[in-house]
């Protein structure tokens, strides 16, 4: 199986000079033993094989992930929970564990050492699922970073608050059942499982599973740069699991996706993503979509092109991650309407260029700030505007409340608007949106993963 995770597991082969002890006692008396990061083979048990920097892989006290994974509002743990690495291009780093009966988990996370077998800085994150509940991430909630850098002597731990995550609780499980299977094809690792719009991450053997997804008969299958999967369709039964469901190579030929980008009235920003989201799992009206590993172009400012995207239908989306930027709101000009596209292994080119504008910016709340009663929301007053939209989501994308009114102070003031909607719900994930109307034609907007805030 080939695996795309480029700085944290690249060797096929190795020997060990630099060693602290491995799988015979030819190797502890100097002597070399093959030891393979990729097939975790070579070590003696309770050590892993990993890369060492500027010099061959050895064996070392592995590095592990601590936490805890809980309910955003009542604080109580959630048992079952599965909780995996990515790096930073979201490949699969680690095996999958399970949270015990208080929620705590415990993760080995491979680690590009030092000569003294120190981990050396590499961010990565977590995608946690579970029965009842949101996954971890869903936008517009992000993963934060962690630094295996941060891990500096045996045993090697990371323990702090990104290791914690708290899950938003689904409004009921009534009719939900889970699957549970396997990839058998080359670049599964982190692909994005997809049944019916809902979704799990494989880990770096395959292996995956789905929860929450409703009973009945759905079509399953797999998406990722360079995968392609023969589809499969299987019975859910609700409050139970189906096990081996079997996703297999097709043989099929991936696509490239190639396009433009126009970025105007930007003094913020001057390059910005396209990414391409699965359509099953696109909202409309937020402009969300759960995103494949390998599907999106970085630093464009001009033209762009996506490798390796298998048949599917996707949503283009220009500028969604946080960069300063937005896809122009306003549809009464060309290049502002939201892209579908069917992929059928034939290369396409998108005629029309995105139009990407300057954002408007958040002030207040701040990124995941708590904030305790009912907020006053402020943003970036744009100053041809004659109104404002406002709306605020929970977690799970559901709208609480939307306003629209003049809420421009006057002169270089921000815009505000006090929340008036329904009570918020301790411990739960918000965000609010504001966007700039001129004669009732959105002309601007805050950026798609700002404004989060944190109910207490």
């Amino acid at each position: 199986m080939q695996h795309r995770s480029r700085s944290l597991v690249l060797a096929v082969a190795c020997l060990l000079p630099v060693a602290t002890s491995c799988g015979d006692d030819d190797s502890r008396s100097g002597g070399s033993t093959p030891c393979n990061p990729v097939a975790h083979t070579g070590c003696d048990a309770g050590q892993v094989c990993e890369q060492v920097q500027g010099g061959q892989p050895g064996c070392f006290a592995p590095l592990l992930f601590r936490g805890r994974v809980f309910d955003l509002l009542d604080d109580q743990g959630i048992a079952g929970a599965r909780v995996l690495a990515r790096d930073e291009s979201e490949a699969a780093l680690s095996s999958v564990v399970v949270t015990d009966a208080t929620g705590a988990y415990e993760l080995a996370v491979p680690a590009v050492r030092n000569a003294a077998g120190v981990p050396i800085h590499a961010d990565v994150t977590l995608r946690v699922d579970a029965f009842g509940y949101a996954p971890f991430p869903k936008a517009p909630r992000v993963a934060l970073p962690i630094d295996l850098g941060t891990a500096t002597s045996e045993p090697f731990v990371v323990e702090n608050p990104t290791t914690d995550v708290g899950l938003a609780p689904l409004p009921s499980t009534t009719g939900l059942g889970s699957l549970s299977g396997h990839i058998e094809a080359d670049f599964a690792a982190g692909a994005l499982v997809d049944a019916g719009g809902v979704t799990g991450i494989a880990d770096f053997a395959g292996d995956f599973a789905v929860y929450n997804v409703p009973a009945g008969s759905v079509e399953v299958t797999a998406y990722g740069a360079f995968l392609s999967v023969t589809p499969e369709t299987v019975t859910v039964t609700a409050g139970a699991e189906t096990t081996d469901v079997l996703l297999a190579g097709s043989g099929l030929p991936t696509a490239t996706i190639s396009g433009n980008v126009q970025i105007v009235n930007a003094p913020g920003g001057s390059t910005t993503s396209v990414l391409l989201a699965v359509e099953d799992t696109f909202d409309e009206a937020l402009r969300r979509g759960e995103v494949p590993i390998g599907l999106r172009a970085e630093n464009v400012s001009g033209a762009f092109a996506i490798e390796g995207v298998p048949a599917g239908n996707y949503v283009v989306l220009a500028s969604f991650d946080n960069d300063g930027l937005v896809q122009d709101p306003d549809t009464s000009i060309g290049g502002t309407e939201i892209v579908h596209i069917v992929v059928d292994g034939q290369d396409q080119a998108i005629p029309d260029s995105f139009k990407v504008t300057g954002a408007l910016a958040v002030i207040a709340p701040t990124q995941l700030e708590v904030v305790a009663g009912l907020p006053t929301l402020a943003w970036e007053d744009d100053s041809s505007e004659d109104e404002y939209l406002v709306r605020v989501y929970d977690a799970l994308g559901t709208l609480v409340w939307e306003t629209q009114g003049v809420f421009d102070p006057g002169g270089s003031s921000p815009a505000t608007v006090a929340y008036a909607g329904p009570l918020l719900e301790s411990g739960m994930i918000y965000q609010f949106r504001a966007v700039a109307l001129k004669g009732g034609i959105a002309i601007s907007s805050t950026e798609d993963l700002k404004g989060l805030f944190v109910a207490q």
